[in-house]
């Protein structure tokens, strides 16, 4: 972007409203190329603008829309507020769009307390109950969604067509061998889908990017509920699942580290099989999904890393994320124990 003001005058502009731009603050993580901002306007109010590039604008423009029938879906649950919305326009979700840059223009909501980098056993377990409320509630609005344009299914099939591709290590910047380490996973990937039977699971929709950046929480002295989520850079509408690996690096050891790893390790960790336990007690997982949750994780890896890192990452981070990935990632899962997993399902 050239001229963030400049964008962003256009896109308020654009928007209708006769109040004025008075102090723009980005907000941005720095780690990918989709920029946030905060637009103080002129009587005081504050909104949010989030400007990308990344992907496709028809399908930013649905997952937007997705997000706003789910929030107004939820008004008058224990949910109401939770989520930032998305401000409208003469009834519909208002987007600007240039042709080649797009906008989004948010509510901003109340940030409560934040997490803590290492999380405490007892908050541990009452996010994963949290956790676990708010994806059953997801699960009773979900039939009353359009159906998605996209899937982790189409995902994977158009990966392996590019993988496939001769002009693949050129495109991905990886030598040949490491193309044949991702095409056998993407390949591998998609065959477990059709063995777990993905086709009949039940959609709801998901965040999955539950980094502690992105939400705040109430804690009262032996409680703690969910304040507020914002964030919505990696929204899709899929089995519940792909929400377990990020709550996985929340719950871990180590924390949620602020150097970006994306190891599989915290997916069989103890700490996070306490967050299953007491998710299980709220809305349970059958065997098979806890079987599933390694996959939920190589294709955040196959997806997010390979397939749309260059978009979405900053260069200097698509490029060791994408070594990192052939090299110690999808290694590691193929060696990961996940007798643990299963245990739980027992």
């Amino acid at each position: 972007m050239v001229d963030a003001r400049l964008v962003l005058e256009a896109v308020w502009t654009g928007y209708g409203d006769s109040r004025g731009i008075a102090v723009i603050t980005e907000l941005s993580a720095q780690v990918s190329t989709n920029r946030v901002f905060r637009l103080q306007l002129d009587d005081g109010e504050r909104v949010i603008a989030k400007v990308s590039s990344y992907g496709s604008y028809f399908l930013f423009v649905e997952d937007h829309d997705r997000i706003h029938r789910c929030v107004s879906m939820l008004r008058g649950t224990r949910w109401d507020g939770v989520l930032a919305d998305v401000l409208t326009r003469d009834g519909r979700i208002y987007t600007w769009y240039d042709g080649t840059t797009w906008a989004v223009l948010y509510r901003e909501v109340e940030q409560a307390e934040r997490l803590p980098r290492i999380l405490a056993d007892t908050q541990i377990e009452r996010l994963a109950e949290e956790i676990a409320a708010f994806h059953a509630a997801c699960t009773e609005l979900a039939p009353r969604l359009p159906p998605a344009s996209k899937s982790i299914k189409s995902d994977a099939i158009h990966l392996l067509e590019l993988l496939e591709s001769p002009f693949a290590p050129r495109n991905f910047e990886l030598p040949p061998e490491h193309i044949g380490v991702l095409r056998r996973h993407t390949h591998d990937f998609l065959l477990r889908l059709d063995q777990f039977g993905y086709d009949d699971w039940p959609r709801i929709p998901v965040l999955i990017d539950w980094n502690l950046g992105n939400f705040s929480v109430r804690q009262a002295t032996s409680d703690l509920r969910i304040h507020s989520r914002w964030d919505y850079d990696w929204f899709r509408i899929e089995p519940r699942l792909l929400d377990f690996y990020f709550l996985s690096r929340v719950s871990s050891r180590t924390g949620d580290l602020t150097r970006f790893t994306y190891a599989s390790h915290t997916i069989t960790e103890p700490r996070f099989l306490a967050f299953l336990r007491a998710y299980q007690r709220v809305f349970p997982l059958t065997e098979a999904e806890l079987r599933f949750l390694p996959e939920v994780y190589r294709f955040f890896i196959l997806n997010y890393v390979i397939r749309e890192g260059a978009r979405f990452f900053l260069p200097e981070y698509c490029r060791r994320f994408r070594l990192d990935a052939v090299t110690r990632y999808l290694p590691e899962l193929d060696r990961l124990d996940i007798t643990p997993l299963i245990e739980l399902a027992a």
